[in-house]
Order: structure tokens, then sequence, then C-alpha cells
């Protein structure tokens, strides 16, 4: 039990450790990090009540209907509600690159809630698989959201598009990733292409975002 929670939490903190400690500038405050990340994961609870409803009734039936609604439209969309309500005018959130911070720390409590409850179910032996694959990309749908929801937040015009694209987006990586899974047997094929791909897009945006911070601290701050 005590290694199966183990395995299930350890990846969620690493990768966490990884993009917090790229902020260059003040860091965040741990404890709202965590409160964020702890937001995320009691997300699980009721997106499981949701989907198990639909299911239920019938409604969005299909591999592309779960994949991009009661899959990706409804993680992500809960995720982004959590960002922009509680963490969006927050004192705390000051420099662009801390929307990627908070939102990967909704998203990994998420993964990492959903990850304990799977390796419970189904055993320790595919805790590697669920780090390199689900923990990983839930990771990285963090991050491509939280680059958008800090250019909105910094933006003097197209708020309202950014903000956009801060859901829109990880929905439609969210959706492909699921989609992938639920109708090739042969998903590996597609899968190692498509995370490599979402791995350097994800990197693309945490460099990006470095950059917005530090020309928005010159800003505020000019030597």
């Amino acid at each position: 039990m005590l290694g199966i929670v183990t395995a299930g939490i350890a990846p969620g903190l690493a990768l966490l450790s990884y993009f917090y400690l790229k902020d260059q500038y003040d860091s965040e405050p741990i404890a709202l990090v965590f409160k964020m990340f702890i937001f995320g994961a009691l997300l699980v609870f009721p997106l499981m009540f949701i989907q198990y409803v639909l299911a239920a009734e019938g409604l969005f039936q299909g591999n592309f209907f779960k994949a991009f609604g009661t899959v990706g439209l409804l993680e992500e969309f809960f995720k982004w509600f959590i960002l922009f309500y509680i963490i969006f005018q927050h004192i705390a959130f000051d420099e662009p690159y801390d929307g990627i911070i908070y939102s990967v720390s909704v998203s990994l409590g998420f993964a990492t809630a959903e990850n304990i409850f799977y390796l419970l179910a189904n055993g320790l032996h595919y805790a590697i698989g669920r780090a390199l694959l689900p923990v990983s990309s839930h990771a990285l749908f963090g991050v491509i959201m939280g680059y958008y929801i800090g250019k909105a937040k910094f933006a003097s015009v197209l708020q309202r598009k950014w903000l956009f694209l801060s859901l829109s987006i990880p929905v439609l990586l969210h959706g492909t990733y699921d989609f992938i899974l639920m109708t090739r047997e042969d998903w590996m094929i597609l899968m190692i292409p498509f995370m490599i791909f979402l791995w350097w897009l994800g990197l693309m945006k945490v460099k990006k975002a470095r950059v917005l911070s530090l020309q928005y601290m010159n800003k505020q701050f000019p030597i």
C-alpha cells in the first residue's frame, strides 16, 4: 500500500519540482502551489461522478465524443476553471511564467490522485508506464494552459483570445491523446511521436514564458 502511494505521488512531485525550479525570478509561495495541487487532486471526485453519470445515461458515446468530450473537455475545463477563479487575479500571480507553475500544480494534483487510484486498482507494475504517459501528459497540458493564462494575465490587448487558447489547445491535445489510446490497438506507434511533440511544445512554451517574464520584469524594474 505505501509503495503504491509513493509510486503514485513521486512522478507528479518530480515534474512539479522541475517546472517550479524553472522560475527565474521570485519563487511562488510553496503553500499556494501546494494548495493548487490539492485542488487539482480533489477534482478527481466530481469528475469521476460526472463521467459515470454520462456513461450511465448513454451520453457522449463513441470514441471521439469520449476522448474530446467526457475526458478532454471536462478535465481541462475544470482545471481551467480553478485557475481562472482562484489564481488569475491573485497577488502572487505577478509574472507570465507563474501561469505555468500554478497550472502545472493543478494538473499534476489531478494526475497524481488519478494515478494513485489506478495503481491501487491495477498494481504497482504499471507505475513506470503511468509516469511516462498519463502523468507527464497532464503536466504538459498544464504547461500549455499556463502559458496562455500567463499571456492573458499580462496582455494589454487580446486577453479573451489568450484565455480561449488556454482552454481550447489543452482540450484538443488531451482529446487527441485519449483518442489515440481508444482507437488503435497499436497505439504506441502514434503515441511515441505524439509525446515527443508534446514535450517539444511544452518545453518551447516554458522557454517563451521565461522570456515573457524577463521582458515584463525589465519593464517593471528597469535598470
